[in-house]
């Protein structure tokens, strides 16, 4: 690699273009017409050419040259630039050459997550003028296209285009990080890009290469993806037995005394429609989340059954796992995906055969959804049996625990995501990075390590291993709590407190105040984005401003048995909002079931909890599902959820 190389070189490889047949040299990445460029970094950019072949690379005024291996893949660095713009790039070799046209250099954000992160500024809130903001050339915006794969790609399904915000591209973009991003272009003055990459309904697993699978203690997950990039079939069935064991663990049933066995005796009623079973009109599944069990008997001719044959079963809500004649056939947990499952030769028997569908509702509404017409198994001999009526169900025993999901899984697998909708960004350096994630890992232990697994890898993937990281802390979401009890949406906001806290360029967007306990999509995310645009202003810019607004640091006890807390980060002071009393904490003891609400007394960056009388070891804040709290400090930022040891 030679930078600044002689002028005619370039010349000659453009006139050299004219003659060949050879496809011309194309970038990876998001290096395209109206791209942002990282100030300040190394400029990586790779791509593919002839093999062998001589590629020259040249922007504002420098320029690289790279050889294509036997691959066709090149690697050229350009040298680190200040903000300024616009510029063209130009790639060229005797292939041919391109023109990227109309780059700024400046600061380069990635936001990504699940559905709240995605959630559109027209689906927010638009009673602000900042929803309908004047066009910015300097601010500029790309979405990554869904997409999913078993294996880290080099380029991206459907290559994303920059476009600069205006009121035409603004309202389809994800609202935190046009509201980020647009605070961050009034207070930094320099270009900003903003490149958005989600997928509503996300397990963070989904967005972990393989290496940090491994390193969060999901290797087996990691191990058993790879085995289905190169056999399906075997992934599949192995898939099944992992699953079905975890169903014996949790169950205590015996081999062969499952509810997927054919004579398994349980309180069979009929399904009404294929529909979601909430609507069916039954009490005990009207606002149900868990397991059902669903099945139908079918006649096959000993003709139908010589052969191999297929089953449609139609779109399942959430997940299915699926059985004919005691022997697993399939599972997916994508709900908007019809299921259609090979039966090999040999499974089907003339007479009775039975079918059983375990389906998981984690969210909103579940069951076999058809539509009926849809649902048939058609068999070798090019026959075909509706199927789409005659089921039974009955509900299934709440175990403990999540079911297992394939790691192929779009949305719930691991790796999926990341291979093929963060791998293609190569070293795309950034200034910061913005994660609004965690809904779909509530329940699953280990959060912290996952999200601290994932902060490390996308920063050293990236390139970018000082870049901010800002973590969207839940919101409330759900029944309003009337007792201290545990919480699958506090732990994983507490594991979100502590992963920033323990991470000296990371800061957290604390959103309790702005939840909706009856939408898990709460349209305010302009605050959203201006808290995490705070994060990114202390991290990234050095501003003297708390990047995660008031934060526990420690928890004394106090002479009478009772607790002092200090808070740190704070604005000015604390303030108990609308009381005279701080509301939300919980004295604690060692074990579950020993929590009890405590009413504070809020001092300065103090709040000082009374002692009643009975041992305390730790005190929690916000530890609901949807939580009553009201301390904030005088920039109107509230505490979070929390919970620390008294010491």
């Amino acid at each position: 690699m030679r930078i600044n190389p002689p002028r005619p070189l370039l010349v000659a490889l453009m006139i050299g273009s004219a003659s060949t047949a050879v496809a011309a040299p194309r970038l990876d990445g998001v290096v395209s017409d109206h791209a942002v460029i990282q100030r300040g970094q190394p400029i990586e950019l790779t791509g593919e050419a002839a093999a062998g072949e001589t590629v020259m690379i040249t922007l504002a005024g420098a320029a690289v040259t790279t050889k294509a291996d036997r691959a066709g893949r090149f690697v050229a660095q350009l040298p680190a630039m200040p903000a300024g713009g616009p510029y063209d790039l130009t790639v060229a070799a005797p292939s041919g050459g391109a023109v990227v046209r109309d780059i700024l250099v400046g600061d380069v954000y990635l936001c990504s997550g699940q559905s709240n992160m995605e959630l559109a500024v027209s689906d927010a809130q638009d009673l602000i003028p900042d929803a309908h903001p004047p066009a910015d050339d300097q601010l500029r915006l790309l979405t990554v296209t869904k997409s999913a794969a078993a294996t880290p790609r080099t380029q991206f399904t459907s290559q994303p285009r920059w476009a600069a915000a205006a009121p035409a591209t603004v309202p389809g973009f994800s609202a935190a990080c046009f509201y980020m991003a647009q605070a961050l272009r009034r207070t930094a003055k320099v270009p900003i890009g903003a490149i958005h990459s989600s997928w509503g309904g996300s397990r963070i697993s989904a967005w972990l290469s393989g290496a940090a699978l491994h390193r969060a203690d999901l290797g087996d997950e990691a191990d058993l993806l790879a085995l289905y990039a190169r056999d399906p079939a075997a992934a599949s069935r192995r898939a099944m037995t992992i699953w079905e064991g975890w169903w014996r663990q949790q169950s205590g049933d015996a081999a062969g005394r499952e509810p997927w066995q054919p004579a398994a005796l349980l309180d069979w009623q009929a399904v009404p429609a294929m529909t979601n079973f909430e609507t069916w009109g039954v009490a005990t599944l009207a606002d149900y989340n868990g397991m059902v069990w669903y099945r139908r008997e079918i006649e096959v001719t000993a003709d139908q059954a010589r052969g191999a044959a297929t089953i449609a079963l139609g779109a399942v809500d959430d997940a299915d796992r699926t059985w004919v004649n005691g022997q697993g056939v399939g599972g997916s947990s994508l709900a908007s995906q019809p299921r259609v499952y090979a039966l090999p030769a040999g499974l089907l028997k003339a007479g009775r055969n039975v079918i059983t569908v375990n389906v998981d509702d984690v969210y909103a509404n579940g069951g076999m959804t058809g539509p009926a017409e849809a649902m048939r198994i058609t068999f070798a001999d090019g026959t075909s049996l509706p199927i789409g009526t005659d089921w039974r169900y009955a509900a299934a025993r709440k175990l403990a625990g999540s079911a297992p999901r394939v790691p192929w899984d779009d949305i719930n697998g691991a790796g999926t995501l990341y291979n093929a909708m963060v791998a293609p960004l190569g070293r795309t350096r950034v200034a910061g990075i913005a994660w609004y994630q965690g809904e779909s890992d509530t329940g699953i232990p280990g959060y912290d390590r996952r999200l601290a697994m994932l902060i490390a890898d996308w920063r050293q993937r990236l390139g970018s291993p000082q870049a901010a990281f800002g973590v969207v802390q839940l919101a409330g979401y759900g029944q309003a709590s009337t007792a201290p009890a545990e919480s699958g949406w506090a732990d994983v906001r507490d594991a979100q407190r502590r992963v920033a806290a323990a991470d000296p360029h990371a800061g957290l967007a604390v959103t309790l105040d702005i939840g909706d306990a009856l939408d898990i999509h709460p349209g305010e995310k302009h605050a959203v984005g201006q808290r995490l645009a705070q994060a990114m202003r202390a991290a990234v810019y050095g501003e003297p401003v708390a990047p995660a607004g008031p934060a526990i640091a420690t928890a004394q006890r106090s002479a009478d048995g009772g607790v002092t807390l200090l808070f740190a980060g704070v604005t000015g002071a604390l303030h108990a909002r609308g009381s005279n009393q701080a509301i939300g904490f919980e004295l604690c003891g060692a074990g579950q079931g020993s929590c009890r609400y405590a009413a504070g007394r809020v001092d300065g960056t103090r709040v000082t909890l009374p002692s009643d009388g009975k041992t305390v070891t730790r005190v929690r804040y916000a530890w609901a599902d949807a939580p009553a709290i009201n301390v904030s400090d005088d920039a109107a930022l509230p505490v979070g959820t929390f919970e620390i040891a008294v010491r």
